[in-house]
């Protein structure tokens, strides 16, 4: 039985109960356990109350949802009946932030690609509303990230703030242009398309979210370059 199918039975009670199934198995550094019910469970149930969180569940955001965090062929009817029922009954989402949070905290680059996929499907109807993004704002706090932190993945997505590269790359405008390049190298090892396709154990749902990402990073870099006088050359 695959993972979908597993929440699907147990849905109602996973997203109602304080404590959903879990485990303490090790997890690679960038992806959950596979089994791990209770990470699947906290991924639908935000996913539903974001799509809620404007009041009105779209097609698209269902459709986005799908598309985002993925299931293997033949798990689609499954994934879809958890989504279904997660958006009618979730509870707490607050506290399944939380936890996860918590428990991925070594592995700042899964709960990015959480937070990535939420946004594209806050952005899927064509717009990210104020609720909406209140919601993926305190989805990042219950992950503690940084404001900075939120700043870059929300500028990644609609674009920084009066047109900011600085805050795509996360860091300030004064800084040395050897932090801006080490910012930029780090970013694009943990966000390209080819990092997760090399890495067996990356979650294989993210890799439309590293192609969007990492073009937004690359953009960023290089207007930075420019104003600053350099050439744009590889690095």
């Amino acid at each position: 039985m695959s993972i979908w199918s597993q929440l699907s039975s147990l849905s109602r009670r996973a997203f109602e109960d304080d404590a959903a199934p879990g485990t303490d198995v090790d997890a690679p550094k960038c992806g959950p356990d596979p089994n791990d019910l209770e990470f699947t469970a906290a991924v639908v149930g935000l996913g539903a109350k974001l799509a809620k969180a404007d009041g009105l569940v779209t097609i698209d955001e269902v459709a986005a949802f799908s598309r985002v965090f993925r299931s293997a062929p033949g798990d689609e009817p499954a994934m879809r009946r958890v989504f279904d029922i997660a958006r009618q009954t979730v509870l707490g989402y607050e506290s399944y932030a939380r936890r996860i949070g918590k428990r991925y905290r070594d592995r700042p680059c899964l709960l990015e690609g959480v937070l990535d996929g939420l946004f594209l499907i806050a952005g899927s109807d064509g717009a990210v509303t104020g609720d909406e993004l209140a919601y993926l704002k305190s989805v990042s706090d219950l992950f503690e990230f940084s404001e900075d932190t939120f700043r870059r993945i929300k500028a990644g997505h609609l674009g920084p703030d009066a047109d900011d590269p600085y805050a795509v790359l996360g860091v300030s405008h004064d800084a040395p242009f050897e932090e801006i390049r080490t910012a930029y190298r780090r970013l694009m090892l943990r966000n390209h398309p080819d990092t997760l396709a090399g890495a067996k154990s990356a979650p294989r749902e993210y890799e439309p979210v590293a192609h969007q990402k990492s073009a937004a990073i690359t953009t960023a870099y290089a207007r930075i370059r420019a104003d600053r006088g350099f050439l744009i050359s590889a690095d």
